[in-house]
């Protein structure tokens, strides 16, 4: 039953008087994770403070309604109210709708045994829930198919239930309609299953008529994508594929352990949560992030860095939500307006370890996103960890809870509790406006025309929306004429943009011409930015590669139009970069590198669109033309890049080392990088390290430059004798010892070089206090390389026993 409310004001006044504790003990919580990993402060004092927080800004904020085990705390207006208790999903973990509004809803059995273990002998479950007398409450459960593997997402689509159960993605279908599932496909094969079994999630629905999925394990995949090219890595990726597994794609790489769940923008922006995914600055780790195309995300990782994913420069990509140590988890875009306007397409997400949902309102900028971030639903249970979001049909959101049995491989679990079990909750908003027929279930879909059908493609209801574009889709052909129809005469900017969305899950030559309608011609014609039936077809016409849009007649207007010429004020960022990924995906290779090459001249770019630059370059793979961007100071670094990423850039070492003493830094800082991963360039590198180390007068910031390029190459044999040498030579001063030794002190090495270790010995016994304190620091870190390791003792213990030395 729901405690009773105090007044608005009252709360709101509360809020603001206790926000700070919330941030300031949830930040302190996340720097004890991140710090050392000291067992009191991980396991005890860190969930204290999470739970003081949690109770805080429970107590601190509006609508409180309670639950036998917990207390549920959601903004003014909204109320929370059980759907499905344990007795008929006991460990639910995720779930999908049907057209007749059955939940499908993965079950843990509780078992944390080894995955291998799990394989031979699986015990999970898919269940089906069904509310048979309307009233909103689940009150019917089958067992829709068991022993299922771990399973890590859920699916249905198109008559069948996907499951990803690693080491496949399962495809589960109930051909006599009893509401068990008698035909079981192994529709994928990842062939990988690791101690976390996080080598598979999903998989989710794309506008596009696809299925994504992610891989998280680090764990060594091969697979012959549909462009014919071959991926053969460790790393993290968001793939795709059509529903009868052709055309598999790569969308995003990265380093990060465990991408989780995707959602989708209207336009078909690719967002997804993960662990694990950024430790640049301290309290960082999991988030939520934009797959831009392409896109490489942190953290940095021998996987992302053993030169067989593609990069675009030193740096990665970053979330544009950092969520701390909060297992970041289920992921949903709300499509309805019941709970008003201002609620339409944020995204909601679970939080596993901090026990809440979490809503996130999306800015477009500089190509991609950034987001305003509040608490949701908040519990104030230990045992309360949110696997499941999920929209309803009626605009109601459920949230799935697991409850307490998970532990595998979880840094924030410790101990198991399987007898802790979850439930389904439903969130309402007080008073929304009621749907009617939410699902379609009035509506004689298969006696519609095409023409009848598009007259639901801008529908209230984003049910009905989805099941008109897979209806016109189906019907293939037939329904081009009047999907081109609507592209021409609607003036619904949902209708227009529905309307590409079914073109695209088309396989036919006039579905692909028919798409060129969204874009105006002539002489005056002007493509708004915001217009996003247009960045749907945009996107539409790089994911089918359509090089014939390029040579369309709409070319030429529709690409000066799209900020491929001067005219960069004439769309906005998220459709440029669309428009770049397009012309890397197309493959028209000479007038594509003229454009992208002549857009790069035109000044800085943000870093999403630069990296889209670089990457449409890397696959357009003309190595010629993007040369030729080399004797161009506004377009060296993107040439440079590409051309050390692409399968047959031809570059040569002394084409790179040349950038390395470049008055632009950012020029430099690629050149350094790109050289780094050519270890036959050491001869060539070695004769410009050896003139910089005798140069006279550097600049603090030269000499930065220097110690920061000495230890990235200090990979390279031949760069670890310069560095020795220059340490022992005679006339080397000491502040340029200071530097070698530095340099040694960051190189993250596997193995110590032979002539290092006396180097540093000799600058231990120095009488310069400075250069002893940069020797100390170099020890330190070649003292605990697991590879010809030295011993510094005894020459250590003499400096701690030496009373004239300064106390540090």
């Amino acid at each position: 039953m729901p405690a009773l409310p105090v007044t608005a004001a009252a709360r709101e006044r509360h809020l603001q008087s206790h926000l700070w504790k919330v941030q300031g003990l949830q930040s302190l919580a996340a720097s004890l994770y991140s710090g050392p990993d000291y067992q009191f402060m991980k396991r005890i004092i860190r969930p204290i403070l999470y739970a003081f927080a949690a109770w805080i800004a429970a107590t601190a904020t509006a609508g409180q309604f309670k639950f036998p085990n917990q207390t549920f705390t959601v903004p003014d207006g909204f109320e929370v109210e059980l759907v499905a208790p344990s007795s008929l999903a006991p460990r639910p973990v995720s779930g999908s709708f049907d057209d007749k509004g059955r939940l499908y809803v993965t079950d843990s059995s509780g078992s944390n045994e080894k995955p291998d273990k799990q394989l031979a002998n699986p015990t999970h479950r898919v269940l089906r829930l069904e509310d048979t007398n309307g009233d909103g409450k689940f009150d019917k459960v089958t067992v829709f198919a068991d022993k299922v593997m771990f399973p890590e997402g859920c699916l249905w689509y198109d008559g069948s239930v996907y499951v990803c159960a690693p080491p496949s993605i399962w495809k589960f279908t109930d051909t006599d309609g009893d509401g068990v599932a008698d035909k079981r496909e192994e529709w994928f094969q990842g062939k990988t299953l690791t101690g976390c079994a996080n080598d598979l999630h999903g998989p989710y629905l794309g506008p596009d008529g696809y299925l994504y999925w992610t891989k998280g394990a680090f764990a060594e995949q091969t697979h012959v994508l549909g462009n014919g090219r071959t991926i053969k890595d460790k790393a993290a990726h968001i793939f795709r594929a059509r529903p009868d597994g052709s055309d598999l794609d790569v969308v995003m790489s990265g380093g990060m352990d465990n991408p989780v769940e995707i959602a989708f923008t209207p336009e078909g922006e690719v967002l997804f949560t993960s662990t694990f995914i950024d430790f640049s600055q301290p309290g960082y780790r999991d988030g939520i992030a934009h797959a831009v195309y392409g896109g490489v995300f942190g953290k940095i990782h021998d996987v992302i860095e053993d030169g067989r994913v593609k990069r675009t420069g030193p740096e990665v990509l970053h979330p544009f939500y950092q969520a701390g140590p909060a297992a970041e988890c289920a992921l949903c875009r709300y499509e309805s307006d019941v709970f008003g306007d201002d609620y339409r397409d944020n995204l909601f997400a679970t939080s596993f370890n901090l026990r809440k949902v979490t809503r996130h309102i999306l800015k477009p900028g500089g190509g991609t996103f950034t987001s305003t971030d509040s608490d949701f639903l908040v519990s104030d249970s230990t045992d309360f960890h949110p696997t499941g979001v999920l929209e309803d049909a009626d605009g109601s959101l459920l949230v799935i809870d697991t409850g307490g049995w998970y532990k595998l491989c979880c840094p924030s679990s410790q101990l198991a509790k399987p007898d802790v079990l979850g439930a389904i909750y439903r969130v309402r908003k007080k008073g929304g406006n009621k749907v009617n027929d939410p699902r379609g279930g009035k509506i004689k879909w298969e006696e519609l025309s095409p023409a009848e059908l598009t007259k639901f493609l801008d529908d209230e209801r984003p049910c009905i929306v989805t099941r008109a574009i897979h209806q016109l889709a189906k019907r293939k052909n037939e329904s081009i004429p009047a999907l081109s129809e609507t592209l021409k005469k609607s003036k619904s900017m949902d209708a227009r943009r529905n309307a590409v969305w079914a073109l695209t899950q088309i396989d036919d030559p006039k579905a692909r011409r028919a798409v060129y309608a969204v874009f105006p011609t002539g002489p005056n014609s002007y493509l708004s930015p915001d217009d996003s039936a247009a960045r749907v077809a945009i996107y539409s016409i790089g994911l089918w590669r359509d090089a014939n849009a390029i040579a369309a007649p709409m070319a030429d207007d529709f690409w000066a139009t799209v900020a491929l010429s001067d005219a960069t004020g004439s769309a906005n960022s998220l459709m440029k970069r669309a428009a770049i990924e397009a012309y890397g995906r197309t493959g028209v290779k000479n007038e594509a590198v003229h454009r992208l090459l002549r857009m790069a001249q035109l000044g800085s770019l943000a870093p999403t669109l630069e990296h889209a630059l670089i990457y449409a370059l890397i696959e357009l793979n003309e190595p010629n033309l993007t040369a030729t961007g080399l004797t161009n100071s506004a377009t060296r670094r993107v040439a440079l890049i590409a051309l050390d990423q692409m399968d047959n850039g031809g570059l040569k070492a002394e084409q790179v080392t040349s950038f390395l003493s470049s008055p632009d830094p950012e020029l430099r800082k690629a050149a350094a990088w790109v050289a780094s991963h050519h270890p036959a360039w050491g001869d060539a590198l070695a004769g410009l390290f050896r003139d910089r180390l005798t140069a006279k007068n550097l600049s603090d910031a030269d000499r930065a430059e220097l110690e920061n390029q000495l230890a990235r190459f200090a990979g390279n044999e031949v760069i670890q004798s310069v560095i020795a040498e220059a340490f022992n030579a005679p006339a080397t001063s000491a502040a340029t010892r200071q530097l070698l030794l530095h340099a040694m002190a960051q190189t993250g090495l596997k193995a110590v070089p032979e002539a290092w270790p006396d180097a540093v010995r000799a600058a231990l016994v120095e009488k310069d206090v400075a250069v002893v304190q940069a020797a100390i620091g170099a020890a330190r870190v070649l003292g605990q390389v697991r590879n010809n390791t030295p011993d510094f003792t005894d020459v250590l213990q003499r400096i701690a026993r030496d009373t004239s030395r300064p106390d540090d």
